[in-house]
C-alpha cells in the first residue's frame, strides 16, 4: 500500500494564510514559513525556540494479532521523540501492507487506515529529521523490495559514515530512493553475497559506524539491532506470548507489556516462527548511552538501564542546589523537561517549588501566528509567565540545557516582566559546546553559545542575575549508574567533545542537523 499525500493541502494553506495575514509583507511572510504540508514543515529549526531537537522513535511488534493497533498506541506514547511523520509496516503472512505520512500519529492513522495494516508483526517509525531532508520519501519505515523478497526498516540514530558508504555505492551502481543515511543499511544488505537474511545483516552492519537502533523486517523475521556503543536506547518487552521493542520503557506502560531488558550494545536479536534468538553483530565497546536521553529526552516516567528519568532529573536538582546555592522566594522550572530537576532543587534548599511558567499545549505544527508583532514576541505563544507567582520574587528558574541562548533571554525577560525582581538560572547540565552526530539535531558549534562563551559572557547575554550549569561530575552521580565504566557508560561528547566513535574528517564544527 503506497503512502498517499494529506488531502488538498494547498488549497487549505492559502485559506489559512490569506484568512490569517493582514497585509502585503505579513502574506508574503507566511507563505515562506509555510511552504510545504503544515507550518514551519521540517521541525521549525528557525521558529523562536533554541531547543535540541528530538531524535526519533521506534516500535516494534512480533507475534501480536493485529499488531498495526498495539504499534500505534506505543508510537503514540513516543511522538515526543519525532512529530515530522509517522508509519507502520506490517506483515500478513509474507505479504507487507504499509502507510507513512507527514504528521504525528493521530494526523496520518484512523481506525480504516489500521484497519488496513493486516498481519501480527509490525515495525513503526515517528521521525525528527536529522539526517535527510524532511518530506515524505524519508519517513519510515522505508520498505524496498530486493532478492530475497520484501525487505522494511526503521532506525533511530545516525550513522556518521552514511556519506562516504552511500558515496561508493552510488559509483558502484546504486540508485538511492531517498536522502536518509538508513537507506544505506538497505542496499548494503541487498549487496551482500551472504547467503542468509541474518549474515548479511551482519555484515552490514559492522560496516556502519555511530549511533543507532534498528528494527527490520522481513517476510519471516524481524531483526532488532543496536550499536556497539549502545548509543541509543531500546528495549524489549512482552504482552503475552509476544514481543515488543520500543525506543522507550513509557511505550510498553501505554499497552500493558512487561519490560524484559535493554537489548544490549552490539547485540542482534532474530524473532521468527522458531521464537527469539539472541546474537551478536559485534563485541560490545566502550558502553556510552546519551547522557541527554536522561537529561532531556526520554519521558519521565521511562527507565533507561533500570534508572527512572523522573528520579534521575531530581537528583540533577538536587546536586545543582549543593553545587549552586543561591538566596530565592520560589523556584519554577521550564515546562516541561525541567520541572523534575526544579522540584529536586526546591527540595534540597526549601525553597517552594512553584508553577511560575506555564507551556500552551496547544500550539501545535500548524498554529499560524497571526501578527507580525505575535511573531516576533513567538515564544509567547507557547510559554507565560504566572504573574501572581513571580511578581516581586527572586526567582530560580530551572532548565535542562541552553543552546543557542536565545529562549533563555526570552524566557529570564519574560519572568522579569511579569514583575520578577531576580532572575537566577540553574541549568541541571553542563555547558552544551559540543555538536552531536549520533541522531540528535544540533546546531553547528559555532552557533552553540557556550562554545564560544564564559559562563559570565552567556549570564550577561541572557540577562540573568546569576547562572550556574550542572557539572559533569554532579550529572553523572545523579544519573546513579555504576562508576566502573568509563565516564559511568554515558556519551558526553556534547559536554567534553569526547566522542565515542570517530566522527567524518571536516565535520568538526557541524552536528546532525547539517548531515542532509
Amino acid at each position: 500500500m503506497a503512502s498517499q499525500p494529506i488531502g488538498s493541502q494547498a488549497a487549505l494553506r492559502e485559506s489559512v494564510i490569506s484568512r490569517d495575514a493582514g497585509s502585503a509583507d505579513e502574506l508574503r511572510s507566511l507563505r515562506e514559513q509555510w511552504t510545504g504540508d503544515f507550518y514551519n514543515e521540517g521541525s521549525g529549526k528557525d521558529g523562536p525556540f533554541d531547543r535540541l531537537r528530538e531524535e526519533c522513535g521506534i516500535f516494534g511488534v512480533f507475534g501480536y494479532p493485529n499488531a498495526s493497533s498495539l504499534c500505534y498506541y506505543g508510537l503514540h506514547a513516543l511522538q515526543h521523540r519525532g512529530e515530522e511523520s509517522a508509519g507502520i509496516c506490517t506483515r500478513d503472512g509474507e505479504d507487507f501492507h504499509y502507510y507513512r505520512n507527514m504528521g504525528l500519529v493521530k494526523e496520518v492513522f484512523d481506525k480504516d487506515r489500521l484497519q488496513s495494516l493486516k498481519g501480527s508483526v509490525a515495525i513503526g517509525h515517528v521521525r525528527y529529521s536529522t539526517s535527510g531532508e524532511s518530506k515524505l520519501a524519508n519517513a519510515q519505515p522505508l520498505v524496498f523490495k530486493y532478492k530475497g523478497g520484501d525487505l522494511a526498516i526503521c532506525t533511530n540514530g545516525n550513522l556518521v559514515n552514511a556519506p562516504e558508504i552511500r558515496k561508493r555505492l552510488e559509483e558502484s551502481g546504486s540508485i538511492f530512493q531517498t536522502t536518509s543515511d538508513t537507506e544505506v543499511m538497505i542496499h548494503l544488505i541487498a549487496r551482500s553475497k551472504q547467503p542468509d537474511i541474518v549474515s548479511a545483516a551482519k555484515e552490514a552492519l559492522r560496516q556502519v559506524s555511530g549511533g543507532f537502533a534498528f528494527l527490520i523486517m522481513t517476510k519471516d523475521k524481524l531483526l532488532v539491532a543496536s550499536d556497539p556503543h549502545g548509543l541509543r536506547p531500546l528495549v524489549m518487552g512482552k504482552l503475552g506470548n509476544a514481543y515488543v521493542f520500543a525506543s522507550e520503557t513509557c511505550a510498553f506502560e501505554t499497552i500493558g507489556a512487561s519490560y524484559i531488558r535493554d537489548v544490549q550494545p552490539g547485540e542482534l536479536l532474530v524473532l521468527d516462527a522458531g521464537g527469539l534468538h539472541e546474537d551478536r553483530f559485534a563485541t560490545m565497546q566502550r558502553r556510552a548511552l546519551c547522557a541527554m536521553e536522561y537529561i532531556y529526552f526520554s519521558r519521565p516516567d521511562s527507565d533507561l538501564d533500570g534508572i527512572n528519568l523522573h528520579t534521575a532529573r531530581k537528583n540533577m536538582g538536587r546536586q545543582l542546589a549543593k553545587e549552586a546555592f543561591v538566596y530565592a522566594d520560589v523556584v519554577t522550572g521550564v515546562p516541561d523537561s525541567s520541572i523534575s530537576a526544579a522540584i529536586g532543587y526546591a527540595e534540597q534548599t526549601g525553597i517552594p517549588y512553584e508553577i511560575g511558567l506555564i507551556k500552551n499545549r496547544y500550539t501545535g505544527r500548524t498554529f499560524i501566528q497571526p501578527s507580525q508583532e505575535l511573531r516576533e514576541r513567538g515564544v509567547k505563544m507557547k510559554l507565560s509567565a504566572v504573574r501572581k507567582v513571580v511578581e516581586g520574587k527572586r526567582v530560580v528558574m530551572i532548565d535542562d540545557s541552553i543552546v543557542r541562548g536565545t529562549t533563555s533571554l526570552r524566557i529570564v525577560n519574560m519572568l522579569r516582566e511579569a514583575g520578577a525582581k531576580e532572575v537566577h538560572v540553574r541549568i541541571s547540565s553542563p555547558p552544551y559546546m559540543n555538536p552531536c552526530f549520533y541522531g540528535i539535531d544540533t546546531p553547528d558549534r559555532k552557533e552553540l553559545i557556550a562554545s564560544s562563551k564564559t559562563i559570565e559572557e552567556i549570564r550577561q547575554a541572557i540577562n540573568a542575575d546569576s547562572l550556574h550549569f550542572l557539572s559533569k561530575e554532579g550529572l553523572l552521580a545523579a544519573i546513579g549508574r555504576p562508576g566502573q565504566e568509563y565516564n559511568r557508560g554515558h556519551c558526553t561528547a556534547c559536554f567534553d567533545n569526547d566522542y565515542p566513535t570517530p566522527v567524518p574528517d571536516g565535520s568538526a564544527a557541524v552536528g546532525c542537523g547539517g548531515c542532509d
